[in-house]
């Protein structure tokens, strides 16, 4: 076998663990990497993740806002993604065109022929990450406690895998908190331990580390650099595999002044809110569970299913 085509043993092990929880009716295959169905058990999984996450916000008062699985266009160039994460990023294309340019577009269908020259961009963008449509819809002057978030929706990111932990297509449970750095960062603190509280509840191994995002490029690895200095972002990462190649299945990140500049947030006092987020993957603390408790979720330990009820 061709040596850049041998798959690692850690791979082989992700591919495995994925036939497992297709033969089990868990997850079904749609013929693309890293796109999945998911089965009720499977849904059943999730919305308890969903309902304890809530239940361990309670007190902050979060609004409950949910968004479809689009940015436009024009926010999504804002947000700066395109700078840090353009190898991720999907585009939603359409046809525009009169009678002759359906012609050709069939034409080259029924041919086998590429025919996505005959689709041209429209206005949205898949999301990247469920807090993105947040900010904007947060412009202008906050109250004086600022704003919190409670923000659901499936996120797209283009990295086609045989792993069932990196899908393209996948749900995140965001929190969000806008405000002040004394609102921002006591909040941020809060949630790092109760990020972790879950996990313990749920009876998953786990360990919190600084982290940086993937960013793309020269001046990526700067910003990731900057990342960790400040500790800006940790992630709570579960050994579904093995211990060397841990899951992130939570993230925290301070985003600073960053998205407050960015899209005309501010405090009270005119200055550029400041904004952090915890951010909950649901699909791979679901297949977590799967893994060490097993794939029947009623056999489970009890305290784990009364969490997730």
């Amino acid at each position: 076998m061709d040596a850049t085509l041998a798959i690692s043993p850690i791979d082989e092990r992700r591919g495995e663990y994925a036939d497992r929880l297709v033969e089990a009716g868990l997850l079904i295959r749609s013929g693309v990497d890293g796109i999945y169905g998911r089965s009720g058990a499977f849904e059943s999984i999730t919305d308890g993740l969903v309902r304890m996450i809530a239940r361990r916000s309670a007190a902050d008062g979060a609004q409950v806002v949910r968004f479809p699985p689009v940015v436009t266009r024009t926010n999504f160039i804002r947000s700066g993604h395109l700078k840090s994460f353009p190898t991720l990023s999907g585009s939603v294309h359409s046809f525009d065109g009169n009678d002759m340019a359906h012609a050709e577009l069939l034409a080259k269908v029924d041919a086998g022929e590429d025919y996505t020259s005959c689709l041209h961009p429209t206005d949205l963008v898949l999301t990247p990450a469920a807090c993105y449509p947040v900010y904007p819809a947060s412009a202008g002057t906050l109250p004086a406690e600022g704003r919190t978030y409670d923000v659901m929706s499936y996120c797209f990111r283009n990295e086609p895998s045989i792993d069932p932990m990196r899908m393209q297509m996948f749900r995140q449970q965001e929190h969000v908190r806008i405000g002040t750095p004394d609102q921002v960062d006591p909040w941020r603190a809060a949630w790092f331990e109760r990020g972790q509280e879950i996990f313990a509840d749920l009876a998953l191994p786990f360990t919190a580390e600084i982290a940086n995002d993937p960013f793309f490029g020269r001046p990526g690895r700067l910003l990731a650099a900057n990342q960790r200095t400040q500790a800006l972002k940790f992630e709570i990462l579960v050994p579904i595999m093995d211990e060397e190649h841990p899951t992130a299945c939570a993230s925290l990140n301070s985003h600073q002044e960053h998205f407050g500049h960015l899209f005309g947030i501010e405090t009270p006092d005119g200055n550029d809110a400041h904004t952090a987020c915890i951010g909950f993957g649901l699909e791979r603390i679901a297949l977590g569970l799967l893994r060490f408790h097993g794939l029947d979720p009623s056999s489970w330990p009890a305290d784990v299913r009364r969490h997730l009820s």
